[in-house]
Protein backbone atom coordinates (compact mmCIF):
# COMPACT_ATOMS: atom_id res chain seq x y z
CA UNK A 1 0.00 0.00 0.00
CA UNK A 2 1.58 3.28 -1.14
CA UNK A 3 1.02 6.67 0.48
CA UNK A 4 0.02 9.63 -1.68
CA UNK A 5 0.23 13.37 -1.07
CA UNK A 6 -2.30 15.50 -2.92
CA UNK A 7 -1.31 18.96 -4.13
CA UNK A 8 -4.37 21.13 -4.59
CA UNK A 9 -7.67 20.96 -2.69
CA UNK A 10 -9.93 22.45 -5.35
CA UNK A 11 -12.70 21.03 -7.52
CA UNK A 12 -11.18 17.64 -8.30
CA UNK A 13 -9.68 16.91 -4.87
CA UNK A 14 -12.70 14.95 -3.63
CA UNK A 15 -12.60 12.76 -6.74
CA UNK A 16 -9.02 11.77 -5.97
CA UNK A 17 -9.83 11.29 -2.28
CA UNK A 18 -12.76 9.00 -3.04
CA UNK A 19 -10.70 7.10 -5.61
CA UNK A 20 -7.94 6.50 -3.08
CA UNK A 21 -10.43 5.47 -0.39
CA UNK A 22 -11.71 2.80 -2.78
CA UNK A 23 -8.25 1.66 -3.85
CA UNK A 24 -6.45 -1.37 -2.50
CA UNK A 25 -3.12 -0.12 -3.89
CA UNK A 26 -2.73 3.36 -2.36
CA UNK A 27 -4.15 5.68 0.24
CA UNK A 28 -4.28 9.45 0.69
CA UNK A 29 -1.96 10.37 3.56
CA UNK A 30 -1.45 14.13 3.23
CA UNK A 31 -2.55 17.26 1.39
CA UNK A 32 -0.78 20.45 0.40
CA UNK A 33 -2.08 23.74 -1.02
CA UNK A 34 -0.72 27.16 -1.93
CA UNK A 35 -2.85 28.57 0.87
CA UNK A 36 -1.93 26.55 3.98
CA UNK A 37 -5.23 27.36 5.68
CA UNK A 38 -7.14 25.61 2.89
CA UNK A 39 -4.97 22.51 3.21
CA UNK A 40 -5.42 22.54 6.98
CA UNK A 41 -9.21 22.81 6.69
CA UNK A 42 -9.41 20.00 4.13
CA UNK A 43 -7.09 17.80 6.17
CA UNK A 44 -9.11 18.32 9.35
CA UNK A 45 -12.39 17.55 7.59
CA UNK A 46 -11.13 14.28 6.14
CA UNK A 47 -8.75 13.05 8.83
CA UNK A 48 -5.59 13.77 6.86
CA UNK A 49 -2.30 15.55 7.47
CA UNK A 50 -1.56 18.98 6.01
CA UNK A 51 2.04 19.45 4.85
CA UNK A 52 4.16 22.05 3.13
CA UNK A 53 5.91 21.37 -0.16
CA UNK A 54 9.24 21.01 1.65
CA UNK A 55 7.75 18.60 4.19
CA UNK A 56 6.16 16.47 1.47
CA UNK A 57 9.45 16.20 -0.41
CA UNK A 58 11.41 15.31 2.71
CA UNK A 59 8.97 12.69 4.02
CA UNK A 60 10.16 9.16 3.06
CA UNK A 61 6.73 7.74 3.94
CA UNK A 62 5.06 9.68 1.11
CA UNK A 63 5.60 7.47 -1.93
CA UNK A 64 4.18 9.60 -4.73
CA UNK A 65 2.45 12.89 -5.42
CA UNK A 66 -0.82 13.74 -7.14
CA UNK A 67 -0.63 17.25 -8.62
CA UNK A 68 -4.12 18.70 -9.08
CA UNK A 69 -3.34 22.41 -9.01
CA UNK A 70 -4.15 24.79 -11.87
CA UNK A 71 -1.51 24.38 -14.60
CA UNK A 72 0.08 27.77 -13.87
CA UNK A 73 0.99 26.66 -10.32
CA UNK A 74 3.11 23.60 -11.10
CA UNK A 75 6.63 24.72 -11.90
CA UNK A 76 7.84 25.02 -8.31
CA UNK A 77 5.99 21.91 -7.19
CA UNK A 78 7.33 19.72 -9.99
CA UNK A 79 10.87 21.04 -9.58
CA UNK A 80 10.86 20.18 -5.87
CA UNK A 81 9.28 16.76 -6.41
CA UNK A 82 11.78 15.90 -9.15
CA UNK A 83 14.68 16.90 -6.91
CA UNK A 84 13.24 14.66 -4.18
CA UNK A 85 12.73 11.79 -6.64
CA UNK A 86 8.98 11.56 -5.96
CA UNK A 87 6.89 9.99 -8.76
CA UNK A 88 4.16 12.32 -10.05
CA UNK A 89 0.61 11.67 -11.19
CA UNK A 90 -0.71 14.89 -12.70
CA UNK A 91 -4.15 16.15 -13.65
CA UNK A 92 -4.48 17.39 -17.20
CA UNK A 93 -3.26 19.58 -18.81
CA UNK A 94 0.47 19.13 -18.30
CA UNK A 95 0.97 22.88 -18.62
CA UNK A 96 -0.68 25.86 -20.33
CA UNK A 97 1.17 25.49 -23.63
CA UNK A 98 3.16 22.90 -25.54
CA UNK A 99 6.57 24.50 -24.89
CA UNK A 100 6.06 24.66 -21.13
CA UNK A 101 4.53 21.17 -21.08
CA UNK A 102 7.49 19.76 -23.00
CA UNK A 103 9.95 21.37 -20.58
CA UNK A 104 8.13 19.83 -17.61
CA UNK A 105 8.03 16.37 -19.21
CA UNK A 106 11.71 16.56 -20.12
CA UNK A 107 12.65 17.65 -16.60
CA UNK A 108 10.99 14.54 -15.18
CA UNK A 109 12.50 12.34 -17.88
CA UNK A 110 16.02 13.63 -17.36
CA UNK A 111 15.78 12.85 -13.65
CA UNK A 112 14.17 9.45 -14.18
CA UNK A 113 11.06 10.50 -12.23
CA UNK A 114 7.89 8.68 -13.39
CA UNK A 115 5.22 11.08 -14.68
CA UNK A 116 1.67 9.94 -15.38
CA UNK A 117 -1.22 12.08 -16.62
CA UNK A 118 -4.83 11.69 -15.52
CA UNK A 119 -6.86 11.00 -18.67
CA UNK A 120 -9.54 8.97 -16.95
CA UNK A 121 -11.77 8.56 -20.02
CA UNK A 122 -9.40 5.82 -21.15
CA UNK A 123 -10.46 3.78 -18.11
CA UNK A 124 -14.11 3.38 -19.11
CA UNK A 125 -15.07 -0.18 -20.00
CA UNK A 126 -16.34 0.88 -23.42
CA UNK A 127 -13.17 2.86 -24.18
CA UNK A 128 -10.99 -0.12 -23.33
CA UNK A 129 -13.10 -2.42 -25.50
CA UNK A 130 -12.82 -0.06 -28.48
CA UNK A 131 -9.08 0.32 -27.87
CA UNK A 132 -8.71 -3.47 -28.06
CA UNK A 133 -10.80 -3.76 -31.23
CA UNK A 134 -8.94 -0.96 -33.01
CA UNK A 135 -5.58 -2.45 -32.05
CA UNK A 136 -6.72 -5.76 -33.54
CA UNK A 137 -7.84 -4.07 -36.75
CA UNK A 138 -11.29 -5.60 -36.27
CA UNK A 139 -13.11 -2.95 -38.30
CA UNK A 140 -10.71 -2.66 -41.23
CA UNK A 141 -8.99 0.57 -42.30
CA UNK A 142 -10.12 3.80 -40.66
CA UNK A 143 -11.70 6.28 -43.10
CA UNK A 144 -13.43 9.04 -41.12
CA UNK A 145 -13.51 10.32 -37.54
CA UNK A 146 -16.14 12.51 -35.85
CA UNK A 147 -15.29 14.08 -32.47
CA UNK A 148 -18.02 16.07 -30.73
CA UNK A 149 -17.90 17.73 -27.29
CA UNK A 150 -21.24 19.56 -26.85
CA UNK A 151 -20.85 20.66 -23.24
CA UNK A 152 -22.33 23.48 -21.17
CA UNK A 153 -20.83 25.75 -18.51
CA UNK A 154 -22.77 28.70 -17.11
CA UNK A 155 -21.29 32.14 -16.55
CA UNK A 156 -20.78 31.50 -12.83
CA UNK A 157 -18.24 28.85 -13.79
CA UNK A 158 -16.22 31.37 -15.79
CA UNK A 159 -16.65 34.12 -13.20
CA UNK A 160 -14.32 32.25 -10.84
CA UNK A 161 -11.06 34.26 -10.87
CA UNK A 162 -8.61 32.93 -13.47
CA UNK A 163 -10.92 30.42 -15.06
CA UNK A 164 -11.02 30.55 -18.85
CA UNK A 165 -7.89 32.71 -18.98
CA UNK A 166 -4.65 32.17 -20.85
CA UNK A 167 -2.54 33.02 -17.79
CA UNK A 168 -4.05 30.37 -15.50
CA UNK A 169 -5.65 27.72 -17.70
CA UNK A 170 -3.81 28.20 -21.00
CA UNK A 171 -7.06 28.52 -22.93
CA UNK A 172 -10.71 27.53 -22.94
CA UNK A 173 -12.75 24.56 -24.06
CA UNK A 174 -9.92 22.74 -25.86
CA UNK A 175 -7.34 22.55 -23.09
CA UNK A 176 -9.75 22.44 -20.16
CA UNK A 177 -12.69 20.30 -21.32
CA UNK A 178 -12.17 18.69 -24.75
CA UNK A 179 -8.60 17.60 -23.94
CA UNK A 180 -9.95 14.35 -22.44
CA UNK A 181 -11.85 13.44 -25.59
CA UNK A 182 -8.95 14.46 -27.81
CA UNK A 183 -6.55 12.24 -25.85
CA UNK A 184 -8.90 9.27 -26.10
CA UNK A 185 -9.51 9.88 -29.81
CA UNK A 186 -5.78 10.04 -30.61
CA UNK A 187 -5.19 6.82 -28.67
CA UNK A 188 -7.69 5.15 -31.02
CA UNK A 189 -6.88 6.82 -34.34
CA UNK A 190 -3.19 7.65 -34.26
CA UNK A 191 -1.82 11.16 -34.79
CA UNK A 192 -3.30 14.08 -36.71
CA UNK A 193 -0.98 15.54 -39.36
CA UNK A 194 -2.70 18.87 -40.09
CA UNK A 195 -5.77 20.88 -39.14
CA UNK A 196 -7.88 23.81 -40.22
CA UNK A 197 -9.83 25.38 -37.39
CA UNK A 198 -12.02 28.21 -36.19
CA UNK A 199 -12.02 29.09 -32.48
CA UNK A 200 -14.25 31.80 -31.06
CA UNK A 201 -15.97 33.04 -27.89
CA UNK A 202 -19.77 33.12 -28.12
CA UNK A 203 -22.08 35.80 -26.75
CA UNK A 204 -23.13 33.36 -24.02
CA UNK A 205 -19.94 33.78 -22.02
CA UNK A 206 -17.77 36.64 -20.84
CA UNK A 207 -14.33 35.08 -20.85
CA UNK A 208 -10.90 35.57 -22.40
CA UNK A 209 -10.45 32.19 -24.08
CA UNK A 210 -12.51 30.25 -26.63
CA UNK A 211 -15.76 28.47 -25.80
CA UNK A 212 -16.38 26.98 -29.27
CA UNK A 213 -14.07 25.32 -31.81
CA UNK A 214 -14.84 23.70 -35.16
CA UNK A 215 -12.14 22.03 -37.23
CA UNK A 216 -11.27 19.68 -40.05
CA UNK A 217 -8.59 17.07 -39.37
CA UNK A 218 -6.19 15.13 -41.60
CA UNK A 219 -4.79 12.02 -39.93
CA UNK A 220 -1.36 10.57 -40.60
CA UNK A 221 -2.93 7.25 -41.63
CA UNK A 222 -4.95 8.94 -44.39
CA UNK A 223 -8.26 9.21 -42.56
CA UNK A 224 -10.11 12.53 -42.37
CA UNK A 225 -12.16 13.92 -39.53
CA UNK A 226 -14.16 16.69 -37.94
CA UNK A 227 -14.02 18.20 -34.48
CA UNK A 228 -16.59 20.33 -32.68
CA UNK A 229 -16.06 21.35 -29.07
CA UNK A 230 -17.95 23.88 -26.98
CA UNK A 231 -19.12 24.81 -23.50
CA UNK A 232 -21.96 26.92 -24.92
CA UNK A 233 -24.34 24.06 -25.84
CA UNK A 234 -27.04 24.30 -23.16
CA UNK A 235 -27.98 22.09 -21.37
CA UNK A 236 -24.91 20.05 -22.34
CA UNK A 237 -24.77 16.47 -23.52
CA UNK A 238 -22.16 13.72 -23.47
CA UNK A 239 -19.15 13.90 -25.75
CA UNK A 240 -18.86 11.35 -28.53
CA UNK A 241 -16.25 9.78 -30.80
CA UNK A 242 -17.37 8.08 -34.01
CA UNK A 243 -14.98 5.95 -36.06
CA UNK A 244 -16.08 4.98 -39.56
CA UNK A 245 -14.06 2.07 -40.94
CA UNK A 246 -14.28 -0.23 -43.93
CA UNK A 247 -16.22 -2.98 -42.14
CA UNK A 248 -18.01 -1.16 -39.30
CA UNK A 249 -18.74 2.14 -37.59
CA UNK A 250 -18.21 2.55 -33.85
CA UNK A 251 -19.63 5.23 -31.55
CA UNK A 252 -18.41 5.96 -28.02
CA UNK A 253 -20.85 8.08 -26.01
CA UNK A 254 -21.97 8.27 -22.36
CA UNK A 255 -19.82 5.30 -21.42
CA UNK A 256 -21.33 3.06 -24.08
CA UNK A 257 -19.82 1.61 -27.26
CA UNK A 258 -22.17 0.96 -30.16
CA UNK A 259 -20.83 -0.97 -33.16
CA UNK A 260 -22.76 -1.11 -36.42
CA UNK A 261 -21.28 -3.70 -38.75
CA UNK A 262 -21.57 -3.42 -42.51
CA UNK A 263 -23.17 -6.91 -42.55
CA UNK A 264 -26.08 -5.69 -40.40
CA UNK A 265 -24.97 -6.76 -36.92
CA UNK A 266 -25.17 -4.34 -33.96
CA UNK A 267 -23.26 -4.74 -30.70
CA UNK A 268 -23.25 -2.66 -27.51
CA UNK A 269 -20.69 -2.63 -24.69
CA UNK A 270 -20.43 -0.66 -21.43
CA UNK A 271 -23.13 1.20 -19.54
CA UNK A 272 -24.64 4.67 -19.72
CA UNK A 273 -22.97 7.09 -17.30
CA UNK A 274 -22.76 10.84 -16.67
CA UNK A 275 -19.60 12.50 -17.95
CA UNK A 276 -19.70 16.06 -16.57
CA UNK A 277 -20.94 17.62 -19.80
CA UNK A 278 -23.70 19.65 -18.15
CA UNK A 279 -23.76 22.47 -15.62
CA UNK A 280 -22.12 20.30 -12.93
CA UNK A 281 -18.56 19.62 -14.14
CA UNK A 282 -18.05 17.01 -11.42
CA UNK A 283 -21.04 14.85 -12.36
CA UNK A 284 -19.03 11.70 -13.01
CA UNK A 285 -17.91 8.66 -11.06
CA UNK A 286 -14.58 8.53 -9.21
CA UNK A 287 -14.10 4.96 -10.46
CA UNK A 288 -12.28 6.14 -13.61
CA UNK A 289 -9.80 8.11 -11.50
CA UNK A 290 -9.36 5.03 -9.34
CA UNK A 291 -8.43 3.07 -12.45
CA UNK A 292 -5.78 5.66 -13.34
CA UNK A 293 -4.42 5.70 -9.78
CA UNK A 294 -4.28 1.93 -9.50
CA UNK A 295 -2.54 1.65 -12.87
CA UNK A 296 0.00 4.28 -11.81
CA UNK A 297 0.85 2.47 -8.57
CA UNK A 298 1.06 -0.88 -10.34
CA UNK A 299 3.34 0.70 -12.94
CA UNK A 300 5.64 1.95 -10.17
CA UNK A 301 5.77 -1.54 -8.64
CA UNK A 302 6.43 -3.21 -11.99
CA UNK A 303 8.91 -0.62 -13.26
CA UNK A 304 6.82 0.02 -16.38
CA UNK A 305 5.36 3.25 -17.79
CA UNK A 306 1.86 4.27 -16.62
CA UNK A 307 -1.11 4.15 -19.00
CA UNK A 308 -0.60 7.76 -20.14
CA UNK A 309 2.92 9.12 -19.75
CA UNK A 310 3.82 12.78 -19.83
CA UNK A 311 5.45 12.23 -23.22
CA UNK A 312 2.26 10.66 -24.63
CA UNK A 313 0.19 13.58 -23.32
CA UNK A 314 2.28 16.01 -25.38
CA UNK A 315 0.62 14.67 -28.55
CA UNK A 316 -2.71 16.11 -27.40
CA UNK A 317 -1.02 19.38 -26.46
CA UNK A 318 0.50 19.56 -29.94
CA UNK A 319 -2.91 19.05 -31.54
CA UNK A 320 -4.45 21.79 -29.38
CA UNK A 321 -1.64 24.18 -30.27
CA UNK A 322 -2.14 23.52 -33.99
CA UNK A 323 -5.90 24.06 -33.71
CA UNK A 324 -5.50 27.39 -31.94
CA UNK A 325 -2.71 28.54 -34.29
CA UNK A 326 -4.85 27.61 -37.29
CA UNK A 327 -7.71 29.75 -36.03
CA UNK A 328 -5.39 32.65 -35.24
CA UNK A 329 -3.63 32.52 -38.61
CA UNK A 330 -6.74 31.65 -40.59
CA UNK A 331 -5.02 28.83 -42.47
CA UNK A 332 -4.19 25.14 -42.44
CA UNK A 333 -1.52 24.21 -39.88
CA UNK A 334 0.69 21.15 -39.45
CA UNK A 335 0.69 19.42 -36.09
CA UNK A 336 4.12 19.33 -34.47
CA UNK A 337 5.66 15.87 -34.11
CA UNK A 338 6.44 15.43 -30.41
Amino acid sequence: MKNAVLFGVGMVSDTHRLALEASSHARLAAVCARRPERAAAYAETHGLRAVTLAEACADPDLDFAIVATPPNARTEIVAALVQAGKPILMEKPVERGLTAATALVERCGAAGVPLGIVFQHRMREASQKLTQLMAEGAFGPLAMVQIDVPWWRDQDYYSTPGRGTIAQDGGGVLITQAIHTLDLALSLTGPVSQVQALARTTKLHKMEAEDVVAAGLDFTNGAVGTLTATTAAFPGTAESIMLHCADASARLQSGELHIHWQDGRHETFGENTETGGGADPMAFTHAWHQGVLDDFVQALDAGRPPLVTGRAALKTHALIEALMDSSLEGKRMKVRNV
